[in-house]
């Protein structure tokens, strides 16, 4: 959930950060995406005002709430962590906001930083996005007080144990070089690599397992990852959402900065993880759609199976989401455990059946508010629809013809006036 228009407008500035609550349910999007709504372009002046702020050590500071946020962040700061932190928001949202704050505050002690970043997410959201919020935040809560983990090293990174020597060393370097030396790319804008160690994968499908187990024990509704998956788990609401943020923060952006700059890959904000189950006794297929995201990581983790083929046609915007393939749209992609595909959530895609045996698969949508921001202000997608980019190309060369012949046109009737010897 993001408030980025109602708090940049009313700070009158021009700061687009990822301002996002938990999220109280799960959103999928098996049909097109719907396209926003008309945008409010009016700008709110703020009010004069002072915020006595404690600092924690029995200090008293004054902090001006009227002051603007900068326009830029600054990258060199190493904003506090805000993990432990209990409010109605996400503890990313503080950790990202803090790099926007007025130089001054920077310094201050971070129950300043909190109360006063705090107090603009108040005045400026809405309740019902706040109950919403506390909704889910205590559903998460009640999940966390009562299931006891089974394999505690995955709720913590270590990059060492989870990803393939490849894969890491890419990484680590830093260049871009590097990363595309491990990217195979079998059709534009379909990228697969070796992420994921056997033992990872292992690891995981062992923590899932207990997870619906104790679900099924204690009889506890959980949520499911989307509309259209009956079985699988959110791996955010038992405690994986630190561990599975800095996966998309650290291992996946470097990627989808270099591969997916265009849709918002290099301002990547905020998650959604879960695993999908599919087999006779569970989901058996998934039909065509686009996901709720920016960049899409999937990654299958195991276990036997046959069939269960990804099927890709074509990237589309929201006007253009269920238009006609073309033939070099078409694209189906096997499943190899441990081995992950990365592709924009535009990416029209679904799964063919699985006939055999049971498969797995670790999902994370990455998403991008400052992309979703700019894009209500555009109406060409061509750097990355395809039909987009399709009517583009047709609009310019029918340029092109009506241009040829105004010259012919002009060429003829320059030739009828001379006069002949």
């Amino acid at each position: 959930m993001h408030l980025p228009q109602a708090i940049i407008r009313m700070l009158e500035s021009s700061i687009q950060p990822s301002l996002f609550f938990s999220r109280p349910k799960h959103p999928f999007s098996p049909e097109p995406m719907p396209v926003d709504g008309p945008v409010d372009r009016r700008r709110k002046t703020i009010r004069e005002a002072q915020a006595i702020i404690g600092n924690g050590n029995g200090v008293v500071v004054s902090v001006n709430v009227a002051q603007r946020l900068n326009s830029n962040p600054k990258e060199d700061h190493e904003p506090d962590n805000y993990d432990d932190l209990q409010t109605e928001f996400s503890p990313l949202l503080f950790s990202y906001l803090e790099r926007f704050l007025p130089s001054a505050m920077l310094g201050l002690p971070r129950e300043a930083k909190v109360q006063y970043m705090r107090d603009i997410l108040l005045k400026y959201s809405s309740e019902g996005e706040r109950n919403r919020a506390q909704k889910h935040k205590e559903y998460r809560q009640k999940i966390i007080s009562n299931y006891q983990p089974l394999r505690k090293e995955l709720y913590v990174m270590h990059a060492a144990n989870f990803f393939v020597p490849s894969f890491l060393k890419a990484i680590t370097d830093k260049s871009e070089d590097s990363l595309r030396s491990i990217v195979s790319e079998p059709a534009p804008g379909i990228l697969t690599f070796e992420m994921l160690q056997p033992h990872f994968c292992d690891l995981l499908l062992t923590e899932v397992e207990n997870f619906e187990k104790w679900v099924s024990e204690t009889k506890f509704r959980i949520m499911r990852p989307n509309t259209m998956n009956k079985y699988g788990a959110v791996l955010d609401d038992f405690g994986l959402d630190t561990m599975l943020d800095k996966l998309m923060v650290d291992y996946i952006q470097p990627l989808s900065k270099v591969f997916f700059s265009e849709v918002g890959g290099s301002t990547l904000d905020s998650h959604h993880g879960f695993v999908v189950e599919y087999g006779i006794d569970r989901d058996n297929d998934l039909g065509f759609h686009v996901d709720d995201a920016e960049v899409t990581l999937n990654v299958c983790l195991g276990k036997q199976f046959s069939g269960g083929e990804l099927f890709f046609r074509g990237v589309r915007c929201d006007k253009h989401v269920n238009t006609e393939m073309q033939p070099e749209e078409i694209f189906d992609y096997c499943h190899i455990p441990g081995r992950a595909v990365l592709h924009r959530g535009r990416h029209r895609h679904g799964a063919r059946a699985t006939t055999e045996g049971n498969r797995i698969n670790l999902i994370l949508w990455c998403r991008s508010s400052a992309f979703r921001e700019l894009k209500k202000y555009q109406e060409d997608f061509s750097s990355w629809c395809g039909e987009c980019q399709r009517e583009k190309k047709e609009r310019q060369e029918l340029s092109v013809s009506r241009i040829k012949q105004e010259l012919l046109k002009r060429n003829g009737e320059s030739t009828s006036r001379v006069d002949p010897l």
